[in-house]
């Protein structure tokens, strides 16, 4: 599938409301191949986002779905730091949520998938058990897997897995690693080079790609397509918010870095206010900070205080514009 693409480009998908069936459509419409995000949603929500994006097109699509890891958060640490961001809530008007780990319903949304079937499942934070792959393989799915080291990459290899989609260290929002143990800093490029060398599948390249000109340098590396998410964010059919959109063309901003600040897994994001203060003592906690600092995060873009949002970005984000997702995805391919 991904070599029958018009033009070599997938729609990141971008959980939390970003990726809508709009945006997905409009990236279909201009050649590439558009991406839902599971993640955060209700199996319910899922369909439903998947009914509307078949009203508005023909074209295949992919889903993809955040597979839980083992709940190991401490619980001191967690407590410790739901004190330290409280006054920053009280402040937004809030309270910090429940810091609750759940599996996002995730073999729900595999089932529903296996009944539902789409063209591709792609798969973050780890792979689907052999059972589940069996499900999605007889539904008609390619199964795809984000990895960010070699290591991954073999074991979604012997996996059995269809395509995968290689990160690189420039990727706006969370690492897609198996684990969080260390920060991923290996560069796009070196990362694709390294992961051709060891596996023999088609590999969508991620990770600060923001120009026709970085696309064709990882296309030459060994993918067969690429990935983008944060050039899209301030396109119309994005469903980031205002706060976040302004954010990325505010010359205020001037560096994106790696943190847990907001979620308790490492994340690319500009840098702001709550991010330099709290990073340090983020403890390695996903998804309990996440929803923890939910409502604080929700608090901020409606009061249009970017410096307490999570301001998820790749290292391209000067490259996002207010274009319409078609265009951009044109001139990338």
């Amino acid at each position: 599938m991904l070599t029958e693409l018009h033009r070599p480009i997938v729609a990141a998908p971008m959980a939390g409301g970003v990726s809508t069936p709009a945006l997905a459509a409009a990236t279909a419409s201009g050649g590439g191949l558009g991406f839902l995000a599971g993640g955060y949603r209700t199996v319910a929500a899922m369909a439903q986002q998947i009914q509307q994006l078949r009203a508005l097109t023909s074209a295949p699509f992919g889903v993809n779905l955040f597979v839980p890891g083992r709940d190991t958060a401490q619980p001191a640490p967690v407590a410790a730091y739901r004190d330290r961001i409280a006054p920053e809530a009280h402040r937004l008007g809030v309270e910090p949520g429940p810091a609750e780990w759940h599996d996002d319903d995730y073999s729900a949304k595999v089932a529903h998938l296996a009944a539902d079937p789409v063209a591709v499942v792609s798969f973050t934070f780890g792979l689907p058990t052999p059972q589940q792959r069996r499900q999605l393989r007889r539904a008609g799915s390619l199964l795809m897997a984000t990895v960010t080291s070699t290591a991954e990459a073999r074991l979604a290899a012997e996996a059995g897995m269809d395509a995968l989609c290689v990160q690189g260290t420039e990727a706006g929002g969370h690492q897609g690693s198996f684990d969080d143990v260390h920060e991923r800093t290996t560069p796009l490029v070196d990362l694709l080079g390294a992961v051709r060398a060891e596996v023999n599948l088609p590999l969508v390249a991620a990770g600060g790609i923001a120009d026709a000109a970085a696309a064709r340098l990882a296309l030459r590396a060994g993918a067969a397509a690429v990935q983008v998410g944060t050039v899209l964010l301030r396109c119309p059919e994005s469903g980031a918010s205002a706060t976040h959109r302004a954010a990325l063309a505010d010359p205020r901003f001037t560096r994106t870095r790696v943190t847990r600040a907001f979620s308790g897994r490492r994340a690319r994001g500009l840098e702001n206010r709550f991010l330099v203060e709290q990073d340090a003592a983020a403890p390695a906690a996903y998804p309990q900070v996440h929803y923890l600092t939910g409502p604080l995060r929700a608090a901020a873009a409606r009061r249009g205080e970017a410096e307490a949002l999570h301001l998820w970005a790749g290292t391209g984000w000067r490259s996002a514009s207010e274009r319409p997702a078609a265009e951009v995805v044109a001139q990338l391919g």
